[in-house]
């Protein structure tokens, strides 16, 4: 029996209705129907609810689905580096948003005549070349850090 088979019969098993349930586990209606079919899965702390609620172990109710076990095991995983990777990602959406500027800059003074000078203090390969080497540093650095997990 995978876990939203055996949530639903816990929960029948006790002549509860699923507001009755969310109303037990503070929670709305809605995330234990969403169990119950499978489209969703509850948080690690709502598990451990559950199990005190119907007097079962937490291994009795992960152990029969895969895909939740992952879940739970992948959700308590956390960064090695948080504050890296969001550096990482601002430098990448800087990138960005440089390279968005200066393709607007040119495509409002080509369709509509409009003279919007890039400044002439930097140098023209920094101004040509600095948003995609912003995009490709953040990309990397992001990617290179996002898997990494404290053990």
């Amino acid at each position: 029996m995978n876990f939203s088979e055996r949530l639903k019969s816990e929960r029948e098993k006790r002549g509860w209705s699923q507001a009755e349930l969310a109303d037990k586990i503070h929670v709305s209606r809605q995330p234990v129907s969403k169990w119950e079919t499978g489209k969703n899965y509850p948080s690690i702390e709502i598990i451990i609810e559950l199990s005190d609620l119907f007097g079962i172990t937490i291994d009795e109710m992960l152990r029969s689905n895969e895909e939740l076990k992952e879940k739970v095991i992948r959700d308590s995983k956390k960064l090695a580096y948080p504050k890296w990777k969001a550096f990482f990602d601002g430098v990448f959406l800087l990138g960005a948003f440089l390279l968005a500027a200066k393709l607007l800059i040119f495509g409002s003074n080509y369709l509509f005549g409009t003279n919007i000078v890039i400044p002439d203090g930097l140098p023209k390969m920094a101004s040509n070349f600095l948003p995609l080497a912003l995009m490709i540093i953040g990309g990397i650095g992001s990617d290179s850090l996002k898997d990494k997990y404290i053990d």
